[in-house]
Formats: structure tokens, sequence, C-alpha cells
């Protein structure tokens, strides 16, 4: 027992710097959102709650500028208000905006936020203990080392999930009748939106699969899932 008992630790402390983190995000979240009260995107999430058969699905916006969309650890989702200047502004549509909320509905309906705590809580405790374990044999860059395998091995989780939810939100936009165009044209200008490139990367560092991939699986989903006319 007293043997575990460092690993217990590392658990422990893995534990409350989640729940910490989930905390904080919480009252940021709280603080700084409204509901989304924009009519060309209630009426495609009307659709898509109709696809759903529920009575509505419930959007945010969260008063921040960054381009992004997100789902919430108590299952509330969110785009940002830089998200929907750039469709006021005409560089995206709303049916891609219904989009992001179609994918990240698709975490919550898969249980991705549950799982992701699961993953952080255990690259916390695959860093903490292979930094202490290759320290004492590379002083120097053993922890450097840790971070880099408990990075990819968090980064290979997210790749995952994220094929998950562009699957889901893939069917959920055909059965709503918005169809797959604007979750891929998406795609293809979210880098120049978000001035984000990864080029240099190395892919097994990438926390989301590269555009190309996306886009292929998704028409690859579309093939299996769409008689032909």
């Amino acid at each position: 027992m007293i043997k575990l008992l460092p690993f217990l630790a590392v658990i422990l402390y893995a534990i409350l710097t989640l729940r910490f983190s989930v905390w904080r995000t919480r009252r940021m979240l709280d603080a700084k959102s409204r509901p989304l009260t924009d009519p060309d995107l209630l009426r495609l999430t009307a659709q898509m709650a109709d696809a759903l058969d529920i009575p509505a699905i419930q959007v945010n916006l969260f008063d921040v500028e960054p381009i992004n969309g997100l789902a919430a650890p108590d299952g509330r989702i969110f785009l940002t208000r830089g998200f929907l200047q750039r469709k006021n502004s005409g560089e995206v549509t709303a049916e891609e905006l219904a989009g992001v909320v179609a994918h990240e509905l698709g975490h919550v309906a898969l249980g991705h936020m549950r799982r992701r705590m699961i993953d952080f809580t255990g690259q916390n405790a695959v860093f903490v203990m292979l930094s202490a374990l290759l320290s004492r044999f590379l002083p120097f860059v053993g922890a450097w080392i840790a971070k880099i395998i408990s990075t990819a091995l968090m980064a290979r989780l997210s790749r995952r999930d994220e094929f998950e939810a562009d699957a889901y939100a893939t069917a959920l936009l055909i059965k709503a009748g918005i169809g797959t165009g604007p979750q891929k044209s998406l795609f293809r200008k979210l880098g120049a939106l978000t001035a984000h490139h990864a080029e240099g990367i190395p892919a097994w560092l990438l926390s989301h699969p590269k555009t190309e991939e996306r886009i292929a699986a998704i028409e690859a989903n579309e093939a299996r899932w769409v008689q032909p006319a």
C-alpha cells in the first residue's frame, strides 16, 4: 500500500486540478455569455431540434473575440462573439455556424466531455509518473520527454473525439436538411479565419485532425448514409 501512495497522490492532484479548471471555466462562461438570439441561426437550430425530436437546442454567445465553438463540461453549447461577427460580415454563413453547433452537440451526445475529463486526469498522471522516472536517468531532458509523450497521447485521443463529433454533425445536418456542404466549406475557411497554421507541427501532436482528413471522412460517411437520387 505504501508503494502505491505516490501514484495515488498523482491521481488526486490530477483530479483536483481538473475540478478547479472546470469550476473556473464555468464561472468565466457564466460571466461572459448570454443566450444566442440571431434569427438565422435560431431557424437552423430549430430544424436540427426537429431532426433530433427535442423541443429546442439552446446555444449561448460567449463574448470573446477568438473564433471558436465549444461544449462546456455541463453540456452547454457556445459560439464566440468573434464567430458571430464573421457571420454578420459575410465571411461565414449561418449554415456553416449551424455545422459548428452540430459538431459541439456531437461532443455532448457522445460523452466526450466526461471522457476528456478522464483523459485529462490520465495525461497529468502519465506526465508526473514519467517525469519522475525519466528524470532519474535523464536529469536534464527527462521532464521534457515526459511532456512530449503525455501531450502526444492527449492529442491522439482528442483527434479521435473530433472525428466522432464530425460524424455526428454530418448525420444531423443531413437529417435536418442542411446538408454537409456548409460543414466542409467552413473547414476550408478556418485556417484563414483563425490565422492559425499547423505547418511544421508533427501530426501526432495536433489536437485536431488535418482539414483534408476531416473532409475526406465527412465525404466517406455521406457516401454511406445518403442514397443516390
